[in-house]
């Protein structure tokens, strides 16, 4: 019997999950078992995870869990150096080149465990399954839009917290950006076809804002792009891999522009690939701009768990699309699971 064990997540203001009670009582009834961690920080109460008959066990005790147990979580591990003996399914944040990874890769080879990494379940096609993208951009649009009112009065962008709903965060934006009475600003959404650039086109749109929406059409002469320098506000949406061209260099920002705010989205700014290499650490909800250029202003946003400002909505729609794949835990040789799994074993190889 397959045994997937929910961890609890420990990072600050990550209040996601990736299976619902209902998507819980689902796997149950196909021959599953389930464990819950509770959490001080869930969005959904442990309540409903007990209710659909999931075991229910202390909050970060995975690392004692059973051998067998695949731990499913979505953010990082603590950064404890601990080997990791179990199978892991989780945003690794480790194929890309990232310096980080590495570190992360060396305790799964030192436990002998596995990581299945969320951004690589892929169906036959090459789509992920799942993914929390339109979120990450419609959040990541709002912070933007955030920085870049707070330039209009003189000032940097302040802490920011989660939503209970996408209606409350833009019912705020709207009553910030009409107390500027100022024009609202155009964006450049790049990678505005696929999901991350389709939730903040959708978010600035709301608001009125003019967005340009560019793909990989736009991209393909490899830049520089100029067009990016003329909108107020640029949205990177789309993820670092090999061949990505830089957006706005440190040489580009200092030319004369109109350009003051950018969302990266993407944020992966410990990539080899990074196309926004204006920054080298993400940002953070305490202080979500970094104030790349000082005259003119430039800042970037670039946070890596946007979704969670929408916490319930981004944990629904994710375990909805997700839900499939986790019915044929069963199988781990089924093709999902086989192809993330050579992906792991591939950049492996080197340590």
């Amino acid at each position: 019997m397959a045994h997937l064990w929910i961890r609890a997540e420990q990072r600050k203001n990550e209040d996601r999950v990736g299976l619902t009670p209902q998507g819980a009582g689902a796997l149950i009834r196909k021959g599953l078992r389930v464990t819950v961690e509770e959490s001080a920080s869930r969005i959904i109460p442990i309540e409903g995870y007990r209710a659909a008959g999931c075991e229910i066990a202390p909050e970060n005790s995975w690392p004692d869990a059973p051998d067998d147990a695949i731990i499913f979580g979505l953010k990082e591990l603590p950064d404890d150096g601990t080997p990791l003996r179990h199978r892991h399914i989780m945003f690794g944040h480790a194929f890309k080149g990232q310096h980080s990874g590495r570190i992360l890769l060396q305790r799964f080879k030192a436990g002998g465990g596995c990581l299945y990494d969320l951004e690589y379940l892929v169906d036959d096609a090459g789509r992920r399954v799942a993914a929390f993208g339109y979120w990450a951009g419609y959040a990541g649009a709002a912070l933007t839009l955030k920085c870049w009112m707070a330039q209009q009065n003189n000032s940097i962008c302040g802490p920011v917290s989660a939503y209970p709903n996408k209606d409350s965060l833009l019912t705020e934006l709207r009553a910030e950006l009409n107390a500027l009475e100022v024009a609202h600003p155009d964006a450049l959404v790049i990678g505005a076809l696929g999901r991350v650039g389709s939730g903040a086109a959708d978010l600035l749109q709301a608001l009125g804002c003019s967005v340009t929406k560019w793909d990989m059409a736009e991209t393909q002469s490899g830049g520089p792009f100029p067009e990016i320098l003329h909108h107020a506000l640029f949205m990177n949406c789309i993820f670092a891999r090999p061949g990505t061209p830089v957006f706005v260099s440190a040489q580009e920002a200092a030319k004369p522009r109109r350009l003051s705010a950018i969302g990266d989205v993407a944020c992966d700014p410990d990539s080899d690939y990074n196309p926004v290499p204006l920054y080298e650490r993400a940002t953070t909800w305490a202080a979500p701009a970094f104030r790349a250029v000082q005259d003119p202003v430039l800042d970037v946003m670039a946070i890596d768990n946007l979704p969670s400002m929408l916490p319930l909505e981004s944990s629904e729609d994710y375990a909805e699309q997700l839900l499939p794949t986790l019915m044929t835990l069963m199988d781990l040789n089924a093709p999902v699971w086989a192809r993330a799994k050579d992906d792991f074993v591939r950049c492996s190889q080197d340590l």
